[in-house]
C-alpha cells in the first residue's frame, strides 16, 4: 500500500506540475515528477486525440481542429513549455554567451521570443493539418517523446542554474539509466503501429528517438548546459520537428 501511496503522490504532483489540470488533494511528492514526465505527455496526448476526435464527429475541417488541437495542447500545460521556448529563444538572440543566461530570466518576451512562439505553433498546426489519419495514435507518442527529450536533456548534460523550477529534476534523473524505462514503453508503443498497419506512422514515430537526441544536444552546444527554460524549449522544438517528419514519412510510404 505504502508503494501505491507514494507513486499517486508522485502522478499527482507531476500532472500539478506539467499541467493546468486539477488534482484531488493529495500529499504530493515532487521529487521524482521528471520520471513521470512521458507518461504525463501520453496522457496529454490521449486528451488532445479525443478532443481531435469529438471535433471531426461533429464535421469540424481538419486545419480548424488543427489549430483548436494545437491551442488545447498549450492551454493543458499553461504555457510552460512554450514560455521556455520563448525565454531560451530571447537568451539565445544574445550575441554575448556570457548574458544569455540573464536574459532568459527576464520574464519580459523580446521580439526573438515571440517569433519562436509564432513559428512553433505554425509548424504544429500546419504539420497537424497534413496528417488526416491516426491523430488519435500519434498525438500521445509525439507528446510522449517529446517529454523524452526532457529526460535526455536532464540527464546527459548539466544544469546551469543553481536554483529554479528545473533544478531538482537533477535529483531524480541522474543517468541514462534513469531515462531507459520510459524510452522502452515509446519504443513499444511505436512499434505498435506497425503491428496496425500503419509502417509509416511506426518508422516516422520511432524517428522521435534520434530527434530526442539531437535536440537537447543543440541546445547544449549553444549554451553549454540546460535550465528549466531550455527543458521546455526540447519539449516544444522535438514535438514540431517530429510532426514535421511525420508527414515526410506519410508522403514516402
Amino acid at each position: 500500500m505504502k508503494f501505491l501511496s507514494d507513486w499517486l503522490a508522485s502522478i499527482m504532483a507531476a500532472i500539478a506540475f506539467y499541467t493546468c489540470i486539477p488534482v484531488p488533494a493529495w500529499t504530493l511528492d515532487f521529487r521524482q515528477v521528471a520520471r513521470l514526465v512521458p507518461l504525463i505527455g501520453l496522457g496529454i496526448g490521449c486528451l488532445l486525440g479525443l478532443l481531435d476526435q469529438s471535433l471531426q464527429i461533429v464535421g469540424v475541417p481538419i486545419l480548424t481542429r488543427s489549430a483548436v488541437v494545437v491551442v488545447a495542447w498549450v492551454a493543458i500545460t499553461g504555457g510552460l513549455h512554450l514560455d521556455g521556448a520563448m525565454d531560451t529563444a530571447d537568451g539565445l538572440a544574445v550575441t554575448d554567451p556570457k548574458r544569455r543566461l540573464e536574459v532568459m530570466v527576464d520574464s519580459h518576451t523580446g521580439a526573438f521570443g515571440a517569433m519562436a512562439a509564432i513559428a512553433l505553433l505554425l509548424l504544429k498546426t500546419v504539420a497537424l493539418a497534413e496528417l488526416p489519419d491516426w491523430r488519435w495514435f500519434l498525438l500521445p507518442l509525439v507528446a510522449g517523446w517529446g517529454r523524452w527529450a526532457q529526460q535526455v536533456a536532464i540527464a546527459r548534460y548539466p544544469y546551469l542554474k543553481p536554483t529554479g523550477k528545473g533544478a531538482f529534476h537533477k535529483t531524480a534523473i541522474r543517468s541514462w539509466a534513469d531515462t531507459v524505462p520510459s524510452l522502452l514503453m515509446l519504443l513499444l508503443l511505436s512499434l505498435l503501429s506497425v503491428l496496425l498497419k500503419a509502417q509509416w506512422l511506426g518508422v516516422g514515430l520511432l524517428s522521435g528517438g534520434a530527434i530526442a537526441l539531437v535536440v537537447p544536444a543543440w541546445f547544449n552546444r549553444k549554451l553549454g548546459g540546460h535550465t528549466g527554460d531550455t527543458y521546455g524549449a526540447v519539449v516544444e522544438w522535438t514535438e514540431a520537428f517530429l510532426l514535421i517528419s511525420l508527414t515526410a514519412f506519410q508522403s514516402h510510404f
